[in-house]
């Protein structure tokens, strides 16, 4: 719900909720192996699923924090999906079906969300799951003490939840909210043990045995730096409609190395010491399908695409015709091409195709322009020229600051994309600088509204994205993810509006005009729709993504081919 802005974890008091910058979804329509049944597991036609051995799965980035209620992290949401089980789970076409939850009513005024609750559920800890469990671990992330970096927007106008009966609970609202179903089908609102919650509640970021839930998977242990190690929870017998069997995991044992160099992973892939690789690089696709022993499994992320937001609360960005200038002044097309090998697809909205509510009107509506850059500059008076050929104004030179976060967080070569539009911008007199520095530095500038460019990603199968990125009350400064810094009346009120319905006709008109009046602008520069790319070993079977374009462990089992 994850990438990074993108990574969206650190507490930094008033920009700890600045950590949703390190999240980086697509549907979950692809599976692994040979044929596909409609349960969704996959093999050959002459296999069955069997149970038993280990499965080594390489992520390219490691959680700052596995406090599922804190970290907004794609890696931590996709890792700890395996360990923490959701009230619903949302299919690929978006239908809901029950999990945790056998049923749910919605008030009509969409206040207040009704779950009766399955019965027999056990938390890996023994504790059973109930509808006070569901009260502790909400009312938790409502806490302004979590700290909560996504979960807490997930919840948000949460004003509490009332337990019915043991098994029933009403999670109520201030004001309409229609996502909430969507977010309960999250990791992120999955649910701990009320009993490690009152143990461990301050050290449930340091993953391992700790982070006690009711899923598949059990997190037995965690080495900073190396891995993470999950093993099958035998007792598991509530897994959702949309899994390809019941009972317990197939898998042993799921290990996650945390190898962030891309040629580590193909590298170790081709070899077979793992057999799952994330982040597969676009100029290491074709090789990889090209290996018989080897496949590719590919989705699009839903969501917020990559961008750069513009942060209008300062010179020289308060000013739109400089917004505008370094919206048409970077040549995208030419750079996602020339990086990505055609593996991501340019962007025209903040908003990805594969999200519902997406504006394809946008597509193609504002090209590269560098002489309409020029000249908007001219306009806004940065008519002079320095010894260097930088533009200058009142004798002052036209930097953008736009901090580059730290080499462990970057993802997807954003670097050197970020190399490829300073020199774009150089052309037309703007000088970009990237100053990369720790973490905290970084979360502080972008958060305290101190830089002029932040770039990030935001997966999630839901337009309510657009809600907080773009509503005035999404403020960064409080855990919110507008870093443009402008309250603009539409905007809000669109975004208002579409959380406060469940019409998709009013949906998809306020979030389209949304996208539009956001491009039109210049408060944010679309670059491209990132994809998942695993690379799997010929023996993975059964590995699918869910609508978050997260990899599902839960049915993977390893074919002969692993002997």
């Amino acid at each position: 719900m994850f990438t990074i802005f993108g990574l969206s974890r650190i507490k930094l008091g008033a920009v700890a909720g600045a950590m949703l910058l390190l999240a980086a979804c697509g549907s979950p329509a692809t599976s692994s192996g040979g044929t596909s049944d409609k349960s969704g597991v996959t093999g050959s036609a002459s296999e069955a699923p069997v149970k038993g051995g280990s499965l080594t799965f390489a992520a390219d980035t490691e959680p700052v924090s596995f406090d599922i209620h804190v970290s907004s992290q794609d890696i931590t949401g996709a890792i700890l999906r395996n360990v923490f089980d959701s009230l619903i789970a949302e299919d690929a076409s978006g239908t809901f079906h029950p999990w945790l939850a056998e049923s749910w009513e919605v008030a009509p005024d969409l206040k207040s969300y009704t779950f009766r609750l399955r019965r027999g559920v056990t938390f890996h800890d023994g504790t059973p799951f109930d509808a006070e469990a569901v009260k502790v671990n909400f009312d938790r992330i409502a806490d302004p003490a979590t700290k909560s970096q996504l979960a807490s927007n997930l919840l948000g106008p949460y004003t509490g939840t009332t337990v019915v009966d043991p098994h029933t609970v009403k999670v109520e609202f201030s004001a309409p909210f229609a996502p909430f179903l969507q977010a309960a089908s999250t990791a992120y609102l999955g649910f701990y043990s009320p009993k490690t919650i009152a143990a461990n509640a301050a050290t449930l970021g340091s993953g391992g045995p700790v982070g006690v839930g009711t899923g598949p998977f059990v997190f037995t242990a965690y080495t900073k730096g190396q891995e993470a190690v999950l093993t099958r929870n035998d007792a598991y017998a509530w897994a959702p409609k949309t899994g390809g069997h019941t009972g317990p995991a197939y898998l042993d044992k799921l290990t996650v190395r945390f190898l962030p160099e891309a040629s580590v992973r193909v590298g170790s892939l081709n070899s077979r010491q793992i057999d799952v690789a994330a982040a597969i690089p676009p100029a290491n696709a074709k090789t990889v399908e090209a290996n018989t022993n080897l496949s590719l499994l590919k989705t699009d992320y839903p969501g917020g695409n990559y961008s750069i937001y513009l942060n209008t609360s300062k010179p020289p960005l308060n000013d739109e015709k400089v917004r505008k200038a370094l919206q048409r002044g970077i040549d995208i097309d030419t750079n996602v091409k020339a990086l990505y090998f055609g593996q991501f697809k340019r962007a025209w909205s903040p908003l990805a195709p594969t999200t519902p509510g997406y504006n394809a009107a946008l597509e193609n509506s504002w090209p590269y322009d560098p002489v309409l850059a020029g000249k908007l500059l001219d306009e806004a008076g940065w008519t002079g020229r320095d010894a260097d050929g930088y533009r200058t104004k009142d004798g002052k030179r036209l930097i953008i600051d736009w901090p580059l976060l730290p080499a462990q967080y970057v993802r997807d070569q954003r670097d050197i994309l970020g190399q490829a539009f300073q020199a774009d911008l150089k052309k037309i007199g703007v000088e970009v600088l990237r100053p990369q520095a720790d973490i905290g530095t970084y979360l502080e500038r972008v958060y305290g509204g101190k830089a002029d460019l932040a770039d990030y990603s935001w997966s999630r199968f839901e337009p309510d994205v657009l809600w907080l990125l773009f509503n005035g009350a999404s403020k960064p400064q409080k855990g919110g993810q507008n870093a443009t810094f402008l309250n603009d009346p539409d905007l809000t009120a669109w975004t208002d509006q579409g959380r406060a319905t469940l019409d998709e006709t009013v949906r998809k008109d306020v979030y389209g005009k949304t996208q539009q009046r956001a491009v039109d602008l210049a408060l944010v520069i679309p670059v491209y729709t990132q994809s998942q790319v695993l690379g799997l070993g010929k023996q993975v079977r059964g590995l699918t993504l869910d609508a978050n374009a997260w990899p599902l462990f839960y049915d993977v089992w390893l074919g002969k081919t692993a002997q």
